[in-house]
């Protein structure tokens, strides 16, 4: 049987004094991660700090700390604290030998905050409401919405049915009213990629109630013309009666 060296020392000790120094290195930069999220916004991020050794990054999420990662110039990168496996000793070892050097980047980027919003003026011009420009469009779209309805209405008693759809070409362009018994569903202008005028959600803007509602209208004359011509055939039409 050959004779093995004896096993020296325990890694108990070393185990030992890395997990103190991750916990009051993560203690130390859970603070770091806290004011810079107080300080960027939001629920999560990240930035990164320069030494002349290398580079640490500070990941946060809800204000509490993810990972620093030490990334030196040369050599590997550590991470000194995540959700992971600890660092190597050694490792460790060498990162928190700059651990001060990042501590005092960060400073100096608060330090460099320092002032920036003096001086801003908080006195903002008056915001225009836009009561006026509602009242119209309300106004117009309910005329609209009006018309529609007594066609709806129109086209529900002579086609029958719960509801249907209506048509016209108007100066080149489709318009299209959908219509149930209880009135227009909508009124479509331009094809299956078109502006609603009319519809269960929200209203067309200005711009473009200002572009098609002068055009509604021949909409509407585009339907009479169909009434009439309906009742033409209709006049038209024997069933052999004396």
């Amino acid at each position: 049987m050959p004779e093995w060296p004896d096993l020296q020392g325990d890694s108990e000790a070393v185990r030992t004094r890395r997990d103190e120094l991750v916990g009051e290195v993560r203690d130390h930069a859970g603070r770091v991660a806290y004011q810079l999220a107080r300080l960027q916004g939001g629920e999560y991020g990240q930035r990164t700090f320069s030494t002349k050794r290398g580079e640490w990054t500070v990941k946060y999420e809800a204000g509490d700390l993810q990972y620093l990662r030490y990334d030196p110039a040369a050599g590997s990168e550590t991470y000194v604290v995540s959700t992971k496996q600890p660092p190597e000793p050694a490792a460790l070892a060498d990162a928190l030998s700059d651990y001060g050097a990042f501590v005092e980047a960060y400073n100096e980027y608060v330090r460099s905050l320092d002032g920036v919003l003096d001086g801003i003026e908080t006195e903002f011009p008056a915001v225009q409401t836009t009561d006026e420009v509602v009242a119209q469009r309300d106004r117009v779209l309910g005329r609209i919405r009006e018309a529609c309805d007594l066609i709806a209405g129109e086209l529900h008693r002579y086609e029958g049915g719960e509801y249907g759809t209506f048509t016209a070409r108007v100066s080149g362009t489709r318009w299209e009213l959908k219509w149930d018994r209880d009135g227009a569903s909508y009124l479509r202008v331009g094809g299956s990629g078109g502006v609603y005028l009319l519809s269960q959600y929200e209203p067309p803007s200005a711009t473009d109630i200002r572009e098609h509602a002068p055009a509604f209208p021949g909409f509407v004359a585009a339907y009479n013309d169909h009434v009439e011509d309906v009742e033409s055939d209709l006049r038209e039409v024997s069933i052999g009666t004396e």
